[in-house]
């Protein structure tokens, strides 16, 4: 296993749709064990494969739940079905999300409060499950990373507008810019 750099914003592997994957394989296996390995010392409740520059459709996550799923898992070419999405501003309190490809910095976003998963598991075993409350969440903002969106490309009008200040002052939004977690300092402060 072995710690790979976190794409940020602005590399292109993060601004497009990612390539389903098609052979289960020991290859697989291995890029599914760096990614959990990446997303443990980065300190994240997930890690989608283009945020390590790997355009495929895979996400593993680590998020405890009350929906009877592993807090630990991994999604394999995953589709995502959703309940409604509030018309409501987001709660800056109970709905701020961060992103370790946008380092550092939080917004708060709406998002649905349900969310049925479908995709396989790294041997190729079908997983399908319904999340709630912060596991849906999560499984959203991995699930967006697949398809070429990070979670502020869905920011409302006043919030995207701080995000693409900061995105400026940061230097962001340009290819080849990446942290190494455990090496670089953590940018959320753990």
């Amino acid at each position: 296993m072995t710690v790979q750099p976190i794409t940020i914003l602005g590399e292109p592997v993060l601004h497009r749709r990612a390539d389903e994957v098609r052979t289960f394989d020991d290859a697989l296996k291995s890029l599914v064990a760096d990614m959990f390995e990446t997303m443990d010392v980065a300190n994240g409740v997930g890690l989608a494969a283009p945020q390590i520059g790997v355009g495929l459709r895979i996400f593993t996550y680590h998020m405890e739940n009350n929906d009877g799923v592993p807090d630990r898992g991994v999604l394999v070419n995953p589709s995502i079905s959703l309940g409604r999405i509030s018309g409501k501003a987001p709660d800056p309190e109970e709905e701020t999300e961060g992103c370790l490809s946008v380092p550092g910095d939080h917004f708060p976003l709406k998002r649905a409060e349900w969310a049925r998963i479908t995709g396989f598991d790294a041997g190729g075993n079908l997983l399908e499950f319904e999340a709630t409350g912060w596991f849906a969440r999560c499984m959203q903002h991995e699930y967006d990373h697949l398809d070429g969106k990070l979670y502020v490309d869905r920011l409302n009008d006043r919030y995207a507008r701080k995000a693409k200040r900061l995105t400026k002052e940061q230097g962001w939004g340009v290819p080849g810019l990446t942290w190494m977690p455990g090496v670089d300092p953590d940018p959320f402060g753990h």
